[in-house]
């Protein structure tokens, strides 16, 4: 395929990408921050201001407890909190020694944990206290699992926090057999000495679980140079400044909350206030108190704010821009504009097209050309292309076709998954699955997707996963689930389940139900199940997934 020009480029957005502390990784930019602006607060956490200098001693510290521990060079290591500067600290340790950080969704239950955990070879965690009680139940399942840290947020809140901390959180400190103690590691361990040498591209920084096309989770390799591409561009074409205050509410286990929250605000040396997570009168207390200039949401949330009574006399004077995500809801330019009314002015945008495949961040948007409806145009140095995904000919513009794309950002490919890799992965373009279309000016157009992944409330659930735990129910002979349209939450799982005979009968649906709250997170549990007495087939014996889901579908629209 040859080169795409682009047709359009925002006067204000430097073409060629630099960076501004060289090609380095970003562990070593959190090195250098501290150096450089040692007293400066890199993060506030409801009242608790942790300098560069003081972030950086923590890192070392931790890095250097793992090494105690004979964490080597490729080694894989688990974190699995809500958002906390417990993760900011875990992430660049993990990585300052050379493992391999793993982020787990901190709503993952035990069947999943399992399947996670053995499937990338976890040998160390980092876990919430409140979750942790999952890992110990399928400790016999994961024996590899060696090394397991266990930590209490309220060990970084101050008695008096000036931002009002989830109540949920507030639970007595407790160390669980057979673990450490994430402050007690810290205080006893020295800071590292020895740092190993990181190739920037060849060596692997993050393993991050994707569907990819088909399947079950798979481990999407990202290297230490795919996580500084794609800041030092999400930087530059969002035009952000040292000067900046940030919010970070999105989950960071999520390749977009990781980018915004805990690339950007190293590689920036920007101040940047972390929430645990979002609450809307707790936000805006947050941008009034610490006049956050920018903050990545999700459109929901500011759906939510906008609900405030009295929001339009709080003080948003301090907002500069706002990039947002279309899960739950649309960024629409109706909402953009009561945003910006409400805010006195601020511009909210989608934030971006991306996948994990590619540490997400291929697109952003002119801020001197917003187009709503569009993902915006690739980011500097990234190529975006729509084939015809049967002849994968190139398509024109504003022609629909799969979405490919290559450049820098381009995973390695997925962990012990050779030929899902080739599918994927071909001369250098990642095809998608997804489907889309380009218009004149290059803005990216996300139409929906080609693989049958499920988007519930911006999580992905991959139909293969959902089936695969369902199994573990005595009752479920065979199961489908396919994504129905919700409009809260955007798709809702329901599966078609054929009963074992000796409980036809005798099993309701919302048993079922129940069970899946109680075994998978709760964004993934199927809301509808619906009982079938065998599944549609074709004469190989494939299920016609397609056929269900427009049944699904069908009686959705009738019940609406």
């Amino acid at each position: 395929m040859q080169k795409t020009v682009r047709p359009y480029w925002p006067s204000t957005v430097p073409e060629n990408l630099t960076y501004r502390l060289g090609k380095i990784p970003l562990h070593e930019y959190v090195k250098i921050n501290a150096q450089d602006m040692s007293d400066k607060t890199a993060f506030q956490f409801y009242g608790n201001s942790i300098s560069w200098k003081e972030l950086d001693d923590q890192i070392d510290r931790l890095a250097q407890f793992f090494t105690n521990k004979n964490f080597k060079k490729g080694d894989r290591i688990a974190l699995f909190m809500q958002n906390c500067p417990q993760y900011i600290i875990g992430h660049y340790a993990v990585q300052r020694i050379g493992c391999i950080v793993v982020p787990l969704n901190p709503m993952y239950r035990e069947a999943e944990l399992v399947y996670l955990i053995q499937e990338a070879d976890i040998k160390g965690i980092i876990a919430g206290q409140e979750i942790y009680s999952r890992i110990e139940k399928i400790a016999e399942e994961v024996p590899g699992l060696q090394c397991k840290i266990t930590t209490n947020y309220i060990d970084y809140v101050p008695a008096q926090p000036d931002l009002p901390f989830p109540q949920e959180y507030y639970i007595p400190k407790e160390r669980p057999r057979n673990t450490y103690d994430f402050i007690e590691a810290i205080q006893e361990t020295e800071p590292l000495k020895d740092y190993p040498a990181i190739d920037l591209w060849e060596d692997t920084a993050l393993l991050v679980f994707t569907s990819g096309t088909t399947g079950r989770p798979k481990g999407a390799m990202l290297t230490h140079g795919n996580a500084l591409y794609k800041t030092a561009a999400a930087v530059s074409g969002n035009q952000m400044n040292q000067g900046e205050v940030l919010l970070s509410i999105a989950p960071l286990s999520h390749i977009a909350g990781m980018l915004m929250g805990v690339n950007i605000p190293v590689y920036y040396g920007s101040e940047t206030v972390l929430m645990t997570r979002f609450d809307p009168e707790a936000t805006v207390l947050a941008i009034e108190k610490y006049k956050v200039t920018t903050w990545y949401s999700i459109a929901i949330m500011n759906g939510a704010i906008l609900q405030i009574p009295g929001i339009e006399n709080r003080d948003f004077s301090s907002m500069q821009k706002n990039l947002s995500t279309s899960f739950g809801i649309q960024v629409t330019e109706q909402l953009a504009d009561k945003w910006r009314a409400v805010t006195k002015g601020c511009p909210m945008f989608e934030a971006s097209y991306g996948l994990s495949e590619t540490h997400t961040g291929d697109t952003f948007m002119p801020q001197e050309n917003i187009k709503f409806g569009s993902c915006g145009i690739a980011v500097s140095g990234t190529e975006i292309k729509i084939i015809d995904p049967a002849t994968r000919d190139e398509m024109p513009a504003g022609k629909e076709g799969e979405i490919i794309v290559r450049g820098p950002g381009v995973f390695k490919g997925y962990l012990n998954r050779a030929e899902e890799t080739e599918e994927t992965l071909l001369d250098g373009w990642v095809h998608t699955g997804d489907f889309g279309k380009l218009d004149e000016e290059g803005y990216l157009y996300y139409l929906g997707r080609i693989k049958e992944l499920i988007k519930c409330s911006g999580y992905s659930v991959f139909p293969d996963d959902v089936e695969a735990l369902l199994s573990k129910h005595p009752a479920i002979s065979q199961s489908v689930a396919v994504g129905v349209p919700d409009p809260k939450r955007g798709e809702n799982v329901k599966a078609f389940i054929v009963l074992k005979p000796d409980y036809r009968g005798k099993t309701e649906p919302q048993e079922i139900i129940d069970w899946a709250k109680e075994n998978m997170a709760a964004y993934k549990y199927p809301r509808e199940v619906e009982f079938i007495d065998e599944l549609p087939t074709t004469s190989s014996g494939k299920i016609l997934r397609r056929l269900l889901k427009e049944e699904g579908d069908r009686i959705d629209a009738k019940t609406s």
